[in-house]
């Protein structure tokens, strides 16, 4: 592609991604006036309560701590359809592992019904093979959708089994009513108890994919499941490749994005803040437990919603390799070049097969 027509693709992405920010900031302009009505003191001595709550060292030092392994589950199951290109897709669920870590913590969190309840969808086929666990972004997670933004289908016919997750207060696990997923927002606290469930149901997740024969598990996702991803690699030593794209690597940078703290000294102050109140639950905390020829990050040069910065923040603190792409957050037509390259990244690592 020549450099005008780069440069025009860039400018579209970047366009539609700044009219989704627009967007959802007025779905969460509530949320944002409530936040945004505390004075400047007001929100450091927040913050500064909720690191004090989640802020205790050994729950950086010890991945135990805040993340304790789930028991086992056995989930129920159904069968859903056949798939056109051979093999079945499955739904599963469980009772999410979840406890919240402080009993004080976040009401909403532990009175919501359906988030109560852990599920994914699995496609492939009778013979068990590597799985790719598939995470998504913020506001997403519905079965119809999912299915249509991964390439399932070409991933099962290069030798991956697939596993569709879904967030907290996303998709079937979303409040009855509707309305913007309460996770993450603009609660820190909620915040950290959000990513607490994340890393539960995944690593139980993980592990029913063992159970049912799957030789090895990894992990991929975008936007927030980007986030979610590189945090498991920070915490499960099971995994055997990790995938963010497009990923969200801090909170505070994000609401910064965002004007969330203005500018000047005191915004400087209150991303710190926010960063101390959630480094519990950051994948910035703590080291890979991946080797790092497992590892690959991608991220989009026009990404106006999680911009590439924060791909580079990501792969920086993990030192693995960043692969830059054109496009945007939305407008990914990155995609078969991003694909392509976690393709020979599960060859060159012997977790896939070459295609004969």
């Amino acid at each position: 592609m020549n450099p005008f027509a780069l440069r025009l693709l860039g400018s579209a992405a970047s366009t539609v991604d700044r009219a989704f920010v627009a967007a959802l900031q007025l779905r969460n302009r509530g949320a944002r006036a409530r936040a945004e009505a505390l004075g400047h003191d007001e929100r450091i001595a927040a913050l500064a309560r909720i690191q004090d709550a989640y802020g205790a060292p050994a729950l950086i030092e010890d991945r135990q701590a805040f993340f304790p392994a789930p028991a086992a589950v056995s989930p129920r199951l159904r069968r859903v359809r056949a798939l056109p290109w051979g093999g079945e897709c499955l739904e599963l669920w469980w009772p999410s592992a979840f406890r919240p870590f402080h009993a004080g913590g976040p009401r909403t969190y532990r009175a919501t019904g359906p988030n109560a309840t852990a599920y994914a969808r699995l496609y492939g086929g009778a013979t068990r093979r590597p799985a790719a666990i598939l995470v998504h972004g913020y506001m997403s997670g519905h079965w119809s959708f999912e299915e249509r933004a991964w390439p399932i289908r070409w991933m099962n016919q290069h030798g991956l089994d697939v596993a569709l997750t879904v967030l907290p207060f996303h998709g079937v696990r979303a409040r009855p009513g509707g309305g913007a997923p309460p996770f993450p927002g603009g609660d820190p606290g909620l915040t950290n108890e959000g990513f607490r469930q994340v890393v539960a149901d995944l690593r139980s997740l993980v592990a029913i994919l063992r159970e049912r024969g799957a030789p090895s598990v990894g992990v991929m996702g975008m936007s927030l499941g980007g986030y979610s991803t590189a945090l498991l690699a920070t915490l499960e030593p099971d995994l055997s490749f990790a995938v963010p794209l497009i990923p969200l690597a801090s909170v505070a940078d994000f609401a910064r994005d965002q004007g969330r703290f203005g500018v000047g000294r005191r915004a400087e102050l209150q991303h710190a803040a926010l960063e101390a109140a959630n480094r519990v639950v950051s994948p910035l905390s703590r080291p890979r437990l991946l080797p790092k020829e497992r590892m690959l990050i991608v991220g989009a040069e026009a990404d106006r919603v999680t911009p590439i910065a924060h791909a580079e923040r990501l792969a920086s603190h993990f030192d693995v390799p960043l692969l830059r792409v054109v496009g945007g957050h939305l407008v990914q037509t990155w995609r078969g070049e991003a694909f392509r390259a976690i393709r020979e990244m599960l060859r060159r690592e012997g977790i896939l097969q070459p295609i004969r």
